[in-house]
């Protein structure tokens, strides 16, 4: 008899199907953040609690999830990538089944945390693997594309399923996800931790200087994006927009930001980090001072789609950044610990800005210049790796 283990063809490593299977897997890991609108009005809805209570359940699922990457940065160099990839999506299974019966929000939380602690992990797992791909940047930019692309779905339907199926609809969904992605992890390669040449890794020290720069670049950008994202629906209703054109504009929107991560996915770095990136972030504050003008339905139409489409385009080079610092990919996932942090803190500080009594010109002023500093710091990195790649085509 044999004992031979089952043998699965393995997408090509480098290839676009690879890519499509890891922007899986580092989703599964926080697919809740990409419906959190869908989750807190169906908690809010469907269990009957408090707006706060929903939106704290939320926060301790990110904030979990930003502690989960922080612990995936310490063991991705050590450790397969494979085994812990399965343990954790088994785990957000058997946590999101578990959160159906719950009907308690101070039972609820805790559990949430949970959740984001081992989602975080399997994110923090699944960038150091696509850090080590051939093309992170182009592999990111599928990351985006999928999360832009389902949370968009899921923000179209989960919210009608809850009055029908309740809250375990949400948690459902989020389950099935995590066990589609599980089928797939056998078709993914081994992705050794040394298969990919980076220049700025040929030795065990890692350049301080660019990954700080670049890591704070990733803290502030997803900060302030998200302290408008948070709020966005509340900002269009200050403004005296009618909440079903406000609906329609975000949902137009979610589907518009596609272009971004794609235009990555399209040219990759043919052109280099800095110009992309110089001419994104530009872009990123021209869409965010027209906010401003949301009294005018055309103008928050416009600063929704343009933010999107930026938003998924820079993100995803810069989680790129992160790759080029270390061969193992533990930069790239304390990139997304960072990133999460980000987005957490987003929130919190423009809801502190917002019961301060500030409004909603002065949290789009201060988005503006948590931008600004992000990209005057992001492009000293992108610099810096696009005169070493130019370097590298020289001597080749």
């Amino acid at each position: 008899m044999s004992t031979s283990k089952p043998h699965f063809p393995k997408a090509p490593p480098d290839g676009l199907l690879a890519a499509f299977l890891l922007a899986f897997l580092a989703t599964a890991g926080l697919f809740y953040v990409n419906i959190l609108a869908a989750i807190v009005d169906g908690l809010v809805s469907g269990m009957g609690i408090s707006e706060g209570a929903a939106g704290n359940i939320g926060s301790a699922n990110i904030y979990g999830a930003a502690l989960g990457a922080l612990g995936a940065f310490f063991v991705v160099k050590r450790l397969p990538w494979r085994p812990m990839a399965v343990v954790a999506l088994i785990g957000l299974i058997v946590l999101d089944m578990a959160s159906i019966p719950i009907r308690s929000a101070e039972v609820l939380l805790p559990m949430r945390f949970v959740h984001g602690l081992v989602g975080g992990f399997l994110v923090g797992t699944a960038f150091s693997v696509i850090a080590r791909t051939q093309s992170p940047d182009r592999t990111f930019g599928m990351l985006l594309f999928v999360q832009f692309g389902l949370g968009g779905l899921g923000v179209m339907f989960l919210p009608r399923l809850v009055p029908v199926f309740g809250t375990q609809a949400l948690f459902l969904a989020l389950a099935a996800f995590s066990l589609a992605t599980l089928l797939m992890v056998p078709f993914l390669d081994r992705y050794d931790t040394d298969r990919v040449a980076r220049p700025l890794a040929s030795s065990d020290k890692i350049r301080t200087l660019p990954l700080i720069q670049t890591l704070v670049a990733i803290f502030l950008f997803q900060m302030a994006n998200m302290a408008l994202l948070a709020f966005i629906i509340r900002l269009g209703r200050g403004y005296g927009l009618e909440t079903n054109f406000v609906s329609m504009a975000l949902g137009l929107a979610t589907w518009i930001a596609l272009i971004g991560p794609l235009v990555v996915m399209v040219i990759g770095v043919r052109y280099g980090r800095f110009w992309p990136l110089a001419i994104g972030i530009v872009l990123t504050l021209v869409g965010t001072a027209i906010f401003h003008l949301s009294a005018s339905p055309w103008a928050y139409l416009l600063a929704n789609c343009g933010t999107g489409i930026t938003w998924g385009m820079a993100i995803a080079y810069l989680f790129g950044m992160t790759a080029e610092f270390d061969k193992s990919g533990r930069t790239s996932a304390l990139g997304g610990f960072i990133s999460k942090l980000g987005l957490a803190s987003g929130p919190m500080i423009a809801g502190r800005v917002l019961d301060a009594g500030l409004g909603f010109g002065s949290l789009i002023n201060l988005a503006l210049i948590g931008l600004a500093l992000s990209g005057f710091l992001m492009l000293f990195p992108a610099h810096h790796l696009d005169r070493i790649s130019r370097q590298e085509k020289l001597q080749k």
